[in-house]
């Protein structure tokens, strides 16, 4: 895009004290919610984060916390703006470079709430030798179905790429689903999303794509309150795909 683009990032406690010992982490990139967004706006998140981990319950992870750009973590050149690509081929790239990841898909994680998850499930199906551990939440599909049955159209001002939805791509990653993803799809009972999550559901398991669901009883619309009142839950399902233990 030749702009700059921000991040935010968190490095685990042990993160300085071993830097002579060069020791790596695996990552979990976070895509917010919102459009526009940005690398900011969930990263409150990680008050439940480092409280885990200096308590001992999940393993050291770094977690990077992405801007999406202006309809958040989609490529839309319409609008001048190509989130998944910017996260993709040059954020990704950036972090491995900068800082001490374990570079590989078996340690990198994907995570998102409501924009933020249908930008996961979207990017999840598109990348699947980029992620190994994928949890999605809150996500929109009944807009991504309506996309998908309407030729890429959301809304007279935006229309999306055939096929660029989380419905088909589902449908293209299940004829060939390898690399294998570990899902976890994430959604308060409370939420806006709640039943078409709960078709999104049916739908994957229609097309045999193995996932795992945490619903979270009483908790609206909210990443926060997810993360309140589950969030050690999520952290555990990427630490596991990591083969990561707590000590």
């Amino acid at each position: 895009m030749k702009v700059d683009v921000g991040y935010c990032i968190y490095l685990p406690p042990s993160y300085e004290a071993t830097s002579s010992a060069g020791k790596r982490f695996p990552v979990v990139y976070y895509l917010h919610g919102g459009r526009p967004g940005g690398e900011t706006k969930s990263v409150k998140l990680t008050t439940h984060i480092d409280k885990a981990m200096h308590k001992g319950d999940v393993p050291h992870m770094i977690y990077v916390f992405v801007n999406g750009g202006k309809v958040s973590h989609y490529n839309t050149p319409q609008f001048d703006s190509m989130g998944e690509d910017v996260f993709v081929k040059e954020l990704i790239p950036h972090i491995d470079a900068t800082y001490r990841t374990i570079a590989k898909r078996e340690s990198r994680g994907l995570e998102g709430f409501s924009q933020g998850g249908r930008g996961t499930t979207r990017i999840m199906f598109r990348h699947p030798d980029l992620f190994s551990s994928c949890a999605p939440g809150g996500a929109g599909h009944s807009t991504e179905k309506s996309i998908s049955e309407n030729n890429g159209r959301e809304n007279e001002n935006l229309v999306f790429a055939e096929g660029y939805n989380t419905w088909d791509l589902a449908r293209d990653y299940a004829r060939n689903p390898k690399p294998s993803l570990k899902i976890l799809v994430h959604v308060g009972t409370k939420g806006f999303n709640y039943q078409n999550n709960l078709e999104y559901m049916e739908f994957l398991t229609s097309l045999k794509i193995p996932f795992g669901r945490l619903i979270v009883e009483g908790v609206p619309h909210s990443a926060g309150l997810i993360y309140e009142k589950r969030g050690l839950e999520l952290m555990k399902f990427h630490a596991a795909n990591f083969g990561l233990t707590s000590k």
